[in-house]
């Protein structure tokens, strides 16, 4: 098969033939039919994210269909891997749900290999069948940005005014999901991003603007997906009293140091971490009765490094995906 490798962080990726996986008992053999590119993929590939398996297939967002099923999928079925690859089942934490935080978590794209390629396996735990209505390439981006995007949402309580920082891939689903649910969604952009404040009013936002400015009403909840500490303390201005930020990325440059007044009168600031499979379940069934519009823009396989440069300069609207 085709792939894309990473041989070495701060390397492009290398066009590769490679052979096809063979499953292992409890997996299943995927034919890729596309893989959205997350910003994840270029933390690894950027080597902000420490000690990858190398050399790798990057890629989380895997939309395929079985070619080898397991118990639970058939042949044929179309399904999806999204970061959160393996677990133990046996720690406290898978124990109690929570498999997120599994010590020995394993991560597709990181230390699995991962979906640009023509084949992957997986787990058949974290595999999961897709909503009909999105073809291969929307559906993709549903795997990461839409399961984190939720996750986040969730953990911020129930706001009416909610505030996002950095509006991608992930940013546009919970917008939808935020306005189905009768939020008023406040989009924040790096400054003179016009084309992401565009899709942001565009997609329901009651109001777009820079991230270096506050919004136009006290927030109750902020989520940050734009991977930069300096908006902790700006989100923290936005929120009113007992107001959460969320900090939805794996990854995000240091947080500076900030004055308590800031913090106080019972403001949270949280951490968001991977998914569960009940994420997975619960949102893929919204996304199926709720028509979420996802703005993805198809690559050929070969052209993953051009894709992740776009990414890196903020140069892609909505999301991108790779089909082989």
């Amino acid at each position: 098969m085709r792939a894309m490798v990473l041989v070495e962080p701060r390397r492009p990726l290398e066009l590769r033939e490679l052979a096809d996986p063979r499953p292992q008992p409890g997996q299943v053999l995927l034919r890729v039919r596309a893989c959205g590119v997350c910003r994840t993929d270029l933390h690894v590939a950027d080597g902000e994210l420490p000690d990858p398996k190398l050399p790798l297939v990057l890629g989380h967002e895997i939309v395929g269909i079985v070619e080898e099923g397991g118990s639970r999928l058939a042949k044929g079925t179309r399904a999806g891997v999204p970061w959160l690859g393996w677990t133990c089942g046996e720690c406290v934490w898978c124990r109690s749900g929570r498999e997120n935080l599994c010590d020995r978590a394993r991560f597709t794209g990181y230390q699995l290999d991962g979906g640009y390629a023509g084949f992957a396996v997986a787990d058949e735990r974290y595999c999961f069948p897709l909503p009909e209505r999105y073809p291969d390439a929307e559906a993709a981006p549903l795997l990461c940005a839409g399961l984190i995007g939720y996750r986040s949402l969730r953990m911020a309580g129930d706001p009416r005014r909610l505030g996002l920082y950095g509006f991608g891939a992930a940013a546009h689903l919970v917008a939808q999901v935020a306005r189905a649910e009768g939020r008023e969604v406040y989009a924040f952009t790096s400054p003179g991003d016009l084309d992401a404040q565009r899709l942001a009013l565009e997609l329901g936002a009651v109001w777009a603007g820079s991230s270096l400015e506050l919004p136009p009403a006290p927030l109750d909840a902020a989520i940050l997906f734009a991977p930069v500490g300096a908006l902790v303390p700006q989100a923290l201005r936005a929120v009113r009293k007992a107001g959460v930020v969320v900090c939805g990325g794996i990854h995000m440059s240091d947080i500076p140091s900030f004055p308590y007044r800031l913090l106080w009168e019972e403001r949270v600031v949280r951490s968001v971490a991977n998914l569960t499979r009940r994420d997975a379940e619960e949102f893929l069934a919204l996304a199926a009765r709720v028509p979420l519009e996802v703005r993805v823009k198809p690559q050929p396989l070969e052209r993953a490094n051009e894709v992740l440069t776009a990414l890196r300069a903020g140069a892609i609207v909505g999301a991108a995906a790779l089909v082989p």
